[in-house]
């Protein structure tokens, strides 16, 4: 009888939890977590002599596929590494969602290029739905221009195998 009843009472709580799975509401946090870097040489991507910018600001946004319209916006500032986090508790599933680069502390650091091919945000999906593990997403990393390439900007480019104009040698 004692066997039984075990078995009864082990049945109840699977059975409570499947009904508490199944009207709970799945919370959707997940942290966006990127960094902000001086493109010393103008090419739009990090070399051994770019730097981490502290104080930059970037914004998340989630734009709806069909109209265009934001549905999802939040600034943050990079720390003194240059990393910043957003979080987002909510699925973002059905929108198209990406960080722009907003402004730099930097003076001689500042420009974003807004030509069609240069990156000027990263695009990153927001959703548990996607088979990626883990509530952490890392968008590619995002850099403001130099007014000018640094000196040593020929030297670092032959040793990645391109020209001073970013070409491949």
């Amino acid at each position: 009888m004692a066997k039984f009843s075990i078995i009864i009472l082990a049945s109840a709580l699977c059975f409570l939890s499947l009904i508490d799975h199944a009207y709970s509401e799945e919370k959707t946090t997940l942290q966006v977590e990127g960094v902000v870097f001086c493109d010393s040489c103008r090419i739009q991507f990090i070399t051994r002599i770019s730097e981490l910018i502290q104080g930059a600001k970037v914004k998340l946004e989630c734009k709806d596929r069909e109209s265009g319209s934001i549905t999802y916006s939040k600034e943050a500032e990079t720390n003194e590494q240059g990393r910043y986090s957003i979080e987002v508790d909510s699925d973002h599933e059905e929108e198209d969602c990406e960080v722009v680069l907003v402004s730099s502390p930097n003076e001689d650091c500042n420009e974003i290029n807004h030509d069609l091919h240069q990156q000027t945000s990263a695009r990153i999906s927001l959703t548990k739905h996607n088979g990626i593990a883990g509530p952490v997403r890392i968008p590619n990393p995002l850099g403001f221009m130099k007014k000018e390439a640094a000196p040593e900007c020929p030297e670092v480019l032959k040793e990645l195998g391109l020209t001073p104009d970013g070409d491949i040698e």
